[in-house]
């Protein structure tokens, strides 16, 4: 089903001044509205197989991936002309990683660490891969055994064996003399670290959850020598220099692209969108817990979550016009759910602030992570609006 019409973007209550950035008055102007195109799509338009070596690519049982919906929003980037593109909220890496199996030039950033360690394994990095010498140091004994690892959580998550691994792995890495294999045996360790974990998500203990399944009976080390393997696979280079940094998407500056594809947390209408406390875990694996506020007072002995204005209905709606401000020189591709906050059309009105053009595509899509089969919420349509 297909739309297209033409209208003037309306005053909405999102205009009202207390909600609007400077960035925004500065850019929309005293009275102005701008005439508007809208296109709006409905089904499997544009689906398009991803490029072969895409499919390499280590899939993460992560809340809200992007991993299955890969072929839908490679055909919507397919329409499109661009040769560099930002993604600044990184999350699984999935759609970065498309992007330079698509031959552009990538630049990344997640206000997390471990989404840009995976990054930087898999998008920044062109060539290097965990070779003999380098597992031969990663996995050799420790001169000064370090327990941190196995001090803090155990009795929370897995055996004593797997902690004492992670804390030898961990403390391995800063012996190897390049950043990018630094990434890669990091990135083996988080996807290791997720995989044994039942459902995934570090916000309990003890084995309710336990189904018995392969990745449960595994080892930590038997999934690391795994997912060394699956990483180095995906190690390649596109003929372009890619970037990958930490950084709140307001804190770092815009850097050029022609197109920047924005997926931030979905503001939920219920229950929270927090990824620190699901996995906080994780985090401290991608920096072996330095520089981090660990709280020991909590039973998973969690990590202090940084503020982002796209977890709460109070700041979502400014955080949504600094955002379109910010990029308004590029192509902007927004993805977002129908069980976030604001709607669709409200993000339609704001986008059409800054873009006269915009296409939006909508297609069904069940989330399987984190939900139970009764969770109605589970079922939602996803959108792509395309800014131009």
């Amino acid at each position: 089903m297909l739309y297209a019409y033409t209208y003037r973007a309306p005053r909405a209550p999102w205009t009202n001044k207390h909600l609007m950035s400077q960035a925004t008055a500065l850019s929309v102007g005293r009275g102005k509205q701008p005439s508007l195109r809208l296109v709006y799509r409905r089904s499997g338009v544009g689906e398009v197989p991803v490029p072969e070596r895409a499919r390499v690519y280590p899939e993460f049982r992560y809340m809200g991936s992007k991993h299955r919906l890969l072929p839908w929003i490679h055909g919507v980037l397919s329409t499109l002309d661009f040769e560099s593109a930002a993604d600044p909220f990184l999350g699984s890496g999935c759609v970065a990683y498309l992007l330079k199996c698509m031959g552009k030039r990538v630049i990344g950033s997640d206000f997390l660490n471990f989404p840009t360690v995976i990054a930087k394994a898999t998008v920044e990095n062109n060539s290097y891969e965990l070779d003999g010498p380098a597992m031969k140091r990663l996995l050799q004994p420790l001169r000064r055994r370090s327990q941190f690892i196995e001090r803090t959580f155990s009795g929370i998550f897995y055996t004593r064996a797997d902690l004492q691994f992670l804390d030898r792995v961990c403390s391995n890495i800063e012996e190897l003399d390049n950043e990018y294999r630094q990434a890669l045996a990091r990135a083996a360790l988080i996807r290791s670290c997720l995989k044994k974990q039942p459902r995934g998500v570090f916000t309990f203990t003890g084995s309710r959850y336990d189904d018995g399944r392969r990745d449960l009976k595994l080892s930590i080390e038997e999934h690391f020598l795994e997912q060394v393997t699956k990483f180095n696979a995906a190690v390649f280079g596109n003929g372009r220099r890619h970037t990958i940094r930490r950084g709140n998407v307001f804190e770092l500056p815009p850097r050029e692209a022609d197109l920047v594809y924005l997926d931030p947390p979905y503001v939920p209408r219920a229950d929270d969108n927090c990824y620190m406390k699901r996995y906080h875990f994780l985090e401290g694996v991608s920096c072996y817990w330095r520089g981090v506020e660990l709280m020991p007072e909590t039973k998973v002995k969690k990590i202090a979550k940084p503020f982002t204005p796209f977890s709460y209905r109070r700041t979502a709606l400014d955080a949504f016009q600094r955002l379109f401000a910010t990029y308004r020189s590029s192509t902007i591709v927004l993805s977002y759910s129908s069980n976030g906050y604001p709607d669709r059309t409200e993000l339609e009105g704001m986008l059409g602030q800054y873009k006269k053009n915009i296409q939006t595509y909508e297609r069904p899509h069940r989330y399987h992570f984190g939900t139970h089969a009764g969770v109605k919420r589970a079922n939602v349509q996803e959108y792509l609006l395309v800014g131009i």
